[in-house]
């Protein structure tokens, strides 16, 4: 029992930063057009806010493009310092041009900066890449390399796909300039789907409230007798019975989050080809929103023996979130439909990993006496979650106490090896 009560004490430590992580992943983004004869430009796509948390910079959430281009020189600095390209002709030097640009989407604003690629009179078959921006800063932030365009790997019509994806453990990559990047793009794209899904801490939540429940049942849904002893635990007050056998119990979770899955497929694929676009603010409302109705139904049953309802309803507004990812940041072309693919198997394999780690600890306290408080418990500890990520979203406020928390986690999360 005390070796059953360390685990579950180390289980709640390790998911501290889901519970207080309230902001997406961070992402940076350089693209690339690669010229047969032409050499290799491209630009640099950096977020507003982590311009403001990680250099200081005195900007708007959405900047005028003349307040940006007051710290022109200060981001192209901090940029050189942190990418270079190099390849078997030598460093091929950044040089910017005047074009400086903000793009406006629905999960922030982002400040471009063009430039082109020195000493590349002969386009080579492979670049060393090398793209670290913010990741000393936070080790949860990720980078990509897109290739908008590729003569050479018969890519055109301004096609994007991810090449290469960047973290604080796999700061310097490699890119073939002869492959097409097909099958490296498909690859990366689950990759991505399993990182958002892992380090989106309200998609997290959200199957967290799904989770919970999932080694009980409420009495009214259930055939036969009691379960003895259990009786007395307590679970009588709060009308559930622990389940009896892992493997029915597994399967049950898995056919709620596949139509979680199904739901933010279809919207996924309709926010990507532009045939439906929410305000990005309705959409994370929602979201956030989403995740304090389901731990609600954990305390009193909103659809009883229906979960998979708000698993589906819900999962279609994660996906117009998704798609934030995909659509607004330019992965599209001939290769949507893969990116789309293979985001979405990222996305299942990321939550099939969190309900294998979870699920066992869970499936052992079911029946300990303490297991329907810790449920209720946890389940208040989401709904207040939700509700302050809810108000922040719905009237655009920015809260201290999540970004205060975030700055405490972090040299633990870095102590720890969360690079």
């Amino acid at each position: 029992m005390r070796k059953l009560h360390l685990q579950i004490t180390f289980i709640l430590l390790f998911l501290i930063p889901i519970f207080t992580y309230a902001h997406k992943p961070d992402r940076s983004v350089v693209y690339l057009r690669v010229y047969e004869t032409g050499g290799i430009e491209g630009h640099f796509d950096l977020g507003v806010e982590d311009l403001k948390k990680y250099l200081g910079l005195d900007l708007k959430l959405h900047p005028t493009l003349e307040e940006v281009e007051v710290y022109k020189e200060v981001i192209r600095s901090y940029i050189s310092k942190h990418a270079s390209f190099t390849s078997r002709y030598g460093e091929h030097k950044i040089a910017f041009t005047d074009e400086m640009s903000i793009l406006w989407i629905s999960s922030g604003s982002f400040v471009v900066s063009d430039f082109y690629l020195e000493n590349m009179e002969t386009v080579p078959d492979n670049l060393e890449v090398s793209f670290s921006v913010f990741l000393d800063e936070n080790p949860m932030h990720t980078n990509g390399l897109g290739i908008e365009y590729n003569w050479k790997a018969g890519l055109i019509n301004n096609e994007k796909i991810i090449a290469l994806d960047f973290t604080t453990s796999h700061r310097t990559k490699n890119l073939d300039l002869t492959d097409t990047s097909v099958w490296k793009g498909f690859l990366a794209m689950i990759k991505q789907g399993m990182l958002h899904i892992w380090v989106g801490m309200d998609h997290v939540l959200f199957l967290l409230a799904l989770i919970l429940p999932s080694v009980v049942r409420r009495r009214s849904s259930l055939l036969g007798g009691g379960v003895g002893a259990v009786e007395d635990s307590g679970y009588r007050i709060w009308g559930w019975q622990p389940v009896q056998k892992f493997r029915p119990a597994f399967l049950y979770i898995l056919k709620i989050v596949t139509f979680f899955t199904i739901a933010h497929t279809i919207t996924l694929s309709l926010a990507s080809l532009k045939i439906i676009v929410l305000p990005s603010w309705l959409v994370e409302s929602i979201i956030a929103f989403s995740i304090g109705l389901a731990a609600f139904h954990n305390i009193r049953p909103i659809f009883k023996g229906r979960d998979w309802i708000i698993a589906f309803v819900f999962g279609l507004f994660h996906g117009f979130g998704f798609a934030t990812v995909l659509g607004e940041l330019g992965f599209k072309g001939e290769n949507l439909s893969l990116s789309l693919f293979g985001f979405n198997i990222g996305v299942e394999i990321g939550q099939v990993v969190i309900i294998a780690l979870i699920f066992p600890f869970l499936f052992l306290m079911r029946k300990l006496r303490f297991y329907p408080k810790f449920m209720v418990g946890m389940s208040v500890i989401l709904i207040v979650i939700s509700m302050y990520w809810m108000i922040e979203r719905l009237f655009d406020v920015d809260f201290p106490l999540d970004e205060y928390l975030l700055n405490k986690l972090l040299p633990l999360a870095k102590w720890s090896g969360l690079k």
